[in-house]
Parts: C-alpha cells; structure tokens; sequence
C-alpha cells in the first residue's frame, strides 16, 4: 500500500496554521516541512518546485500537490471522511458547507485584510465581500445560534471562517461582538485546535533560538 503520510510545508506562525489545525483535526500521519520565511526559504528552488507562487501553506499527499487554505482543508475533509469534517455529496447539508468554506477566502479574510491596512473603500459592487460591516453581519447571523456553521455539527467550514475571525479579532479589526466572541471561544476550546497552537509555538521558539 501507498504511503498515506502527508508531507505539510509550514510556516510558524503564518496563515498555514489553518491548515496545522485541520490535520490535527482529521487525524491522519503527517510531517512538517518548516520553512523560515525570514530567511526566504520559500523562494528556493527546492520549494518553488511544489508551489511556485512560494507561498505555504503546502501539502503533498499520495504524490498530489495541494495549495491553498481553503482547496486544502477541504480536499482533507473529502479524503478522510472518517473525521466527520464534511458533509457527503449528497447530503442536503454539503451546499451549506461549501459556501462557508470558500466564503473565507472569497470574502471574509479580503474584508479583514482590507479594514487592516486601513484601505479606502472602493465601490461595493467592484470588491468580492461588497462592503466590510455586510460580511461581518452575514457571518455573525450565521453562527447564531450555533454552535457551529451547520448548527450541531463542527466542520472544516468552522476551521476555515473560524481562524479568520480569530485572527480578525486579534488584529483589532473584527469587533467585539457577543455571538462572534461566543464562536470563537467554542473553537479555541477544541482539542486539536489548542494542539496545532502547542507544536506552532514550540516550533516559532526552536527558530527564535536558531
């Protein structure tokens, strides 16, 4: 049988945390290949040659190449279905999930990275989200009740939109509100969330000591 052991190029910290989340999340073998951005070491050959947009996160699994947080966490939740982290194909539930999961990277994070760097707002109908405080609107509606994007059930949808908005609230730029804190709070408190944080904590200190 084929080595089923994925190969996860990351960076710590950096967005690929998303993806050291989902793993942690599926369960499945997987190794670190850690790459220090500070030194530029995902511009080298030898990496640009799995992406050659030198960017992580990466995977490799079964000789496929996968990039992109959101086309990785979901290829993860397809191939292990084992996990629960995906509704099947034909569960009326998988269109919901599908436009949670792309909706970060479509949405969520542009909305974010653009209220960061204090750019001006161009026209609604030009940008991908329409306008900021709308998309924060639509997610904080879609988490009420909760717990999760798919009421009871926990998916790769809520690692992905999850992290954004955690990251959001850390910057300052997604506000305070009662229902997105209270989804936030419930991720933070996942087992294999609070594990990637470990090993990525360890990891950025191995660095800082060179």
């Amino acid at each position: 049988m084929p080595d089923e052991t994925i190969t996860f190029y990351h960076a710590a910290p950096s967005r690929s945390a998303i993806v050291h989340w989902m793993l942690e999340e599926v369960g499945a073998p997987f190794r670190i290949e850690l790459l220090d951005l500070s030194k530029g070491e995902q511009k080298r050959p030898q990496y640009l040659a799995v992406n050659p947009m030198g960017k992580v996160p990466a995977i490799v699994h079964l000789g496929v190449v996968i990039t992109e947080v959101a086309a990785i966490c979901v290829y993860l939740a397809d191939a292990f279905p084992a996990a629960g982290l995906a509704p099947a194909i034909k569960d009326p539930g998988r269109g919901t999930y599908l436009r949670w999961a792309f909706f970060e990277a479509a949405s969520l994070e542009p909305a974010i990275i653009d209220r960061m760097l204090e750019r001006p707002p161009g026209r609604p109908g030009a940008l991908g989200y329409g306008d900021f405080d709308t998309t924060i609107d639509v997610v904080a509606r879609a988490v009420t009740p909760g717990p999760y994007l798919l009421d009871t059930r926990f998916s790769a949808a809520d690692v992905l939109i999850g992290s954004a908005l955690r990251w959001g609230m850390m910057v300052g730029c997604v506000p305070q509100r009662p229902e997105v804190t209270a989804y936030v709070e419930r991720l933070t408190a996942r087992p294999a969330l609070q594990r990637a944080q470990a090993k990525d904590e360890e990891l950025a200190g191995r660095k800082r000591g060179g």
